[in-house]
This record gives C-alpha cells, sequence and structure tokens, in this order.
C-alpha cells in the first residue's frame, strides 16, 4: 500500500529538547515588527492526504506538490476530532475540544475572557491579521480576534507593506456536501481540464470497506477530482503573494480540517478522518534546526499545535492555558520545539447521535476507548445517510454483499477497546486488543488515554444537559470542571465513564456511582447498569428499586438514564414507569434532555409504543430551542419511521 510506503520514508527527525509552555503575557517588545515573518494559512476542509507529495498515485496537485519540495512534509499530522467545528475551536484556540466544552457537532459554548483566539495575541503585537472567511468555532468570535474576517479580508488591505500579516484563507470546495450534491461538485470542478478528470475504476486506493459500486467509486472519484480544484485554489493565492514580492518573508501553511468526508472518514477517528495533509514553507532568513527545502517530519503534530508554533514562529510566548506545542522554531522563537509522544483525539455527539470515543495514537499504534460500546457504529443520521457511499453500504447490508471489512461495522455492539497497529493494518481493520502478544501495547496506550482524560479535565464525559446547565450558571463549559466545589470531581467522572462499558465486574462501582452526590456521576451508574441489562449479563432485580428511585432523582438526565436501564429491565411495571418518564421529558425537558429521551425511545423500539402519541407531538420544531430543536425531530422521525414501517423524511 501507498500509505504503508509513506510511512517508512527515511527518518528526518531532528532532536529537539522539551521546554516548559512560557507564561501568560506576551512580552512583544522585544521583537521589532519588521523583523517578523508574514504568515499564510491555506486551509481546506475533509480532505485526506491524497496528495501527490504524499506518495498518492492518482493525485493531480502540481502546486501542492511543488510547495512541499521548497518547503516541510509531515507525514504524521492529525486532527483533534473526525468532523470541523470541534477541530477549529481548538485550532484557533490551541486547546481541545474536550476542554473548552466545544466537542460536540454542532454546539454554542462560552469562552471564558482568559482564553483568547491565538489570532489576539498577535494582533496585539501589531500583526494585520486577516480570516477569509470561514469560522465555525462553536463560540462567538471575541472581539478583537481579526482586523477583517470575510470574503473579501486579505493580506493586501493591511495598512502598509511594512505591517506583517497573519493571513488564513479557506477552502470549502472539498467539504462532504461537495461529493453529495451534484451541482457543488460541477460548480467546483468546472475549470478542470480534461487530464485533469479521473477513472474511477482506475482508482486503486479505493478502501477495502467500501462496496465497490459505481455509486461509491463515483464518490472517491469526485474526492480526487475536488482536491484537484483545490490545488489550483492554492496556486491562484500563492501567485498573488508572489506578484507582491513576499514569497522572501512569508511563512505559508497548507492544512486540512480533518480526513475525507465519506462514512468510516469524517466523523470517526481512524487515520481515515483524522491523519491530514500539513505542509509548510519557510522562507531561508526563518529557518532552524536544519529544515531545509524539501524535508519530510515524521514528528507527530496535533492541529491544536498550529496556533502555538505561529506564536512561537512570531517571536511571542505561548499563553500559559494554552495545550498544544509549537513544533517549529524561527531565529525569533522564544521557546524550543516540543517533540509529542502521543496525539489525541474524541468523538462526540455528532448532530443527533451521541457516541463517546476517545483515542490516542503514537508513530505506530493506535488505541481507541468505546465508552458507549452499546451504540452501533453506523448509527443513523440524516446527513451522511444522503450521500451516494452511505446509501451503497446500507444496500450491500441488505443483499448480503458487503465486503468483509465492512461486516464489523454492522455488528450491533462495538468493542470498548481498539488497538490497530498502523504500520502492518493502515486500514485499521485487525483489532489487537485482545491480542497475547500486544498486552504491553495496549497497557501502555491506555494509561495515556486515561491520564490525558484526566489532565484535560475531558468535559465530553459531562452529560450534554447537566454541562449546558453548569456552564450557564458558570459563565462558560470551560469553568465546570475547574470552578467546581467538588475537587474530586473531574476523576469521578471519568471513573465512573470507564466502568459504565465494563460488565458486570464493575457492577460495584456502577451501584455507588448512582448514588453519587453529583449528576455527572449518576448519570454514569445508571447507563452501566442499563449497559448490563439490555446485554442480559445479570439478575436485574436486585437493580430494580435503586433504578425506580432515580425516576424521580432531581436531574432529568439521570432520570432518563435510569428509564433506559428499566426499559431494558423486563419487568413490566418498571418499563411503564419509564415510558412515563421518557415521554414527559420529551414534552417538557430542556433541549438537549429532550434529545436523550428520544434516542432512549428509538433504542429501545417496540417496547416504546405505549408512548407513540407523544412520540408524533414531539415532531413539531420548536422555535425556542437552538436549530428549532431539529435534532430531536430527526431522532424520532427515525424512531417512527422504524415503529411505523414509513419513510418519512425531516429538514
Amino acid at each position: 500500500m501507498w500509505q504503508v510506503a509513506v510511512r517508512r520514508f527515511q527518518d528526518t527527525r531532528v532532536p529537539m529538547m522539551v521546554a516548559l509552555l512560557l507564561t501568560a503575557t506576551p512580552l512583544f517588545q522585544t521583537v521589532e515588527a519588521g523583523d517578523r515573518p508574514n504568515i499564510l494559512w491555506l486551509s481546506a476542509e475533509d480532505i485526506s492526504p491524497h496528495i501527490g507529495c504524499y506518495g498518492d498515485p492518482h493525485a493531480i496537485t502540481p502546486r501542492i506538490d511543488q510547495l512541499a519540495k521548497e518547503g516541510i512534509r509531515y507525514s504524521n499530522a492529525f486532527t483533534t476530532a473526525g468532523v470541523c467545528a470541534p477541530c477549529r475551536s481548538g485550532i484557533i484556540t490551541g486547546m481541545y475540544q474536550t476542554t473548552l466544552g466545544t466537542q460536540h457537532m454542532r454546539c454554542q459554548a462560552k469562552l471564558p475572557k482568559t482564553i483568547q483566539p491565538f489570532s489576539t495575541y498577535l494582533r496585539e503585537s501589531g500583526y494585520f491579521c486577516t480570516n477569509n472567511s470561514k469560522q465555525d468555532y462553536q463560540f462567538a468570535t471575541p472581539e478583537g480576534s481579526w482586523d477583517q474576517s470575510s470574503n473579501k479580508a486579505h493580506w493586501r488591505n493591511r495598512p502598509d507593506r511594512d505591517t506583517p500579516f497573519f493571513a488564513v484563507f479557506n477552502f470549502t470546495g472539498c467539504h462532504e456536501s461537495g461529493i453529495e450534491n451534484d451541482s457543488k461538485y460541477k460548480s467546483v470542478t468546472e475549470g478542470l481540464s480534461e487530464s485533469e478528470r479521473q477513472n474511477a475504476s482506475e482508482l486503486s486506493t479505493f478502501p477495502p470497506y467500501y462496496p465497490d459500486t459505481p455509486a461509491a467509486r463515483e464518490d472517491w472519484k469526485r474526492n480526487y477530482e475536488l482536491i484537484t480544484a483545490l490545488d489550483h485554489w492554492v496556486a491562484g493565492l500563492l501567485d498573488q503573494l508572489h506578484a507582491d514580492g513576499l514569497d522572501e518573508d512569508t511563512i505559508v501553511f497548507f492544512w486540512s480540517d480533518h480526513g475525507v468526508g465519506l462514512p468510516r472518514a469524517k466523523r470517526w477517528l481512524y487515520d481515515s478522518g483524522t491523519h491530514i495533509p500539513l505542509v509548510i514553507r519557510i522562507p531561508a532568513k526563518f529557518r532552524s534546526n536544519g529544515k531545509a527545502a524539501g524535508v519530510v517530519d515524521e514528528r507527530l503534530v496535533s492541529s491544536i499545535d498550529f496556533g502555538p508554533t505561529v506564536l512561537n514562529l512570531a517571536g511571542l510566548d505561548v499563553p500559559e492555558p494554552m495545550q498544544g506545542k509549537p513544533f517549529l522554531t524561527s531565529p525569533l522563537s522564544k521557546l524550543e520545539a516540543v517533540d509529542r509522544d502521543y496525539v489525541y483525539g474524541a468523538r462526540d455527539r455528532m448532530d443527533e447521535r451521541y457516541d463517546i470515543i476517545r483515542m490516542v495514537r503514537d508513530q505506530r499504534y493506535k488505541y481507541i476507548r468505546n465508552y458507549e460500546p452499546l451504540k452501533p457504529y453506523f448509527q443513523y443520521m440524516n446527513t451522511p445517510e444522503k450521500g451516494q457511499t452511505m446509501r451503497s453500504i446500507r444496500e450491500a447490508e441488505q443483499a448480503g454483499t458487503l465486503p468483509q471489512a465492512a461486516m464489523p461495522f454492522f455488528r450491533g455492539t462495538k468493542p470498548t477497546e481498539e488497538l490497530y497497529d498502523l504500520e502492518d493494518d493502515p486500514h485499521e481493520l485487525h483489532n489487537l486488543a485482545s491480542s497475547s502478544d500486544h498486552t504491553e501495547v495496549l497497557h501502555r496506550m491506555r494509561a495515556a488515554h486515561e491520564q490525558w482524560v484526566t489532565r484535560t479535565k475531558d468535559l465530553g464525559l459531562i452529560p450534554e444537559p447537566i454541562l449546558a446547565e453548569r456552564a450557564s450558571e458558570l459563565g462558560s463549559q470551560y469553568a465546570v470542571l475547574r470552578q467546581s466545589d467538588d475537587s474530586e470531581l473531574a476523576n469521578r467522572v471519568a471513573a465512573s465513564a470507564l466502568a459504565a462499558s465494563e460488565g458486570p465486574a464493575a457492577l460495584p462501582e456502577m451501584r455507588a456511582a448512582l448514588d453519587d452526590r453529583d449528576s455527572a456521576v449518576r448519570y454514569w451508574g445508571a447507563t452501566g447498569l442499563g449497559n448490563v441489562f439490555a446485554r442480559g449479563e445479570i439478575d436485574k432485580l436486585p437493580y430494580l428499586m435503586d433504578l425506580q428511585e432515580r425516576l424521580a432523582d432531581e436531574s432529568a438526565t439521570v432520570r432518563v438514564a435510569a428509564a433506559r436501564a428499566l426499559c431494558h429491565s423486563g419487568n413490566p411495571e418498571a418499563t411503564s414507569k419509564a415510558l412515563a418518564v421518557l415521554a414527559e421529558t420529551l414534552a417538557d425537558g430542556a433541549q438537549w434532555e429532550r434529545l436523550q429521551a428520544a434516542i432512549v425511545l428509538d433504542e429501545i423500539d417496540e417496547k416504546a409504543l405505549p408512548v407513540i402519541n407523544s412520540m408524533r407531538e414531539a415532531l413539531e420544531p420548536r422555535q425556542e430551542l437552538y436549530a428549532d430543536g431539529k435534532y430531536t425531530v430527526r431522532v424520532i422521525n427515525r424512531a417512527l419511521n422504524e415503529l411505523n414501517g414509513t419513510n418519512h423524511t425531516v429538514k
């Protein structure tokens, strides 16, 4: 496989000393503005490294390839999620979305005043900062983040030629909608020549986990052609830079916000969803650490490292809250470059469906922790279901013609842990979590994951309704685990979330969690009992009374989790009480409480029939809710279609 060949490129890594991040207020006076580099970001949406300089045999990307010859190509760059907005919130702040509370796709978070987009620090130091034009940060952009942010924003608008600039341009043509939507695809690629078109049947990189159908191959072909259109866009901006005589004064970054916009890639934490192209061209006068033209750098890079690296290249301090690490230096830098042992990723709610998953990756291995293993891989979601590849997958599953590599995705449940050897298994098809030959690796990666969750205070483990309520009280999601009177809350939430998917062996921990003083922990206790109930792994009777008591919990989120467990209890009386709670929450609950109740009603199938009238009433949009409450409407519509054998569609 060409991916493996690229991984085995000659090691060009340069040893670098790990430095402590310097603190707080930038000391801008030590560097003259005229000595500092301009910085140009060329960002793309939804592309993996299907680019010529990465060894792809079909890519037609001459200008990006030339940029790599003139700069540094990073072979191990990864985003922190497989979807745009959570990643972009992390990129602009240099922080994990799970620390900020921007992990759900989509949500509306609030930033504390102590955390700002890194462009703010550049502006304060004299940089002219422009964004053209996508933001999509999942929080309101703080005033002062940009000098200009619009489709007219450009470095050419700076007040004078001596003013250093940071200019961001975003190409949206590669978005998954460009593959799925015929008119957008044609519009984006209309300028391609015949020689730049692809033959779908000849694409040898077609993934083994897709049915080999004309429709799926057409999507794969479109991905390549959209990337060629991107290459033209890159060429246009680089030509403008050259025409302005700025090549030797400007550091150029080219990157993508996550992997290709197709199933098992976008939204997922496999390399197909998180491995991205990253190419950086540095003029000779700003180079250090032997970064000559044409270098391939195999160090691990996370997308949250981009901002701290820009600050470091510009000679500015990296503010203390930032979690990203600078991986490049210039003669102006105050910090040495920092090498990573791991990169991390997270998946949380995607549109209308929750699936909490965490990822840790080193140079060779990938560890995945599924916090909700009873949920299938391919939960039904309106947006991806529209695509031709997803339709081909569904049709093949119905016809019994799925390729072997796709079959695990149609099991009713997921393994709690996944472990992959990326060197031998680049498509991540062979789970080594139960391999006795990989026990040491599993334990090491598991520990790295658990330490990261607690160190970064992972807000994705706090149920969204509870997180939203507490953020409203404290002013930001970030504050929820940092300003709590309960100093051990983060650790208890993390421990109870792990226990919830550990099966009967963790029953003591689940029962203790159910009685915890904090509702976020009680939620995981009830969820864990619901999991073992659903699997039929225990005698349920000893737990029924405790769960029925939780139907009156002060937290609607806990009530819904207890109701789910009781619906799997096999006890008619307990199920009836649980359904009443679910119907009440669906009718009168807050935004995310309603969604969680809807998801349970969808999960329990025909057991939901006694409250079907309440479900029908929930199809009505609610203008007072975020996005008119469309996520709840989508889930309920799907549940009703399954119960009634219908095929109604909603917005």
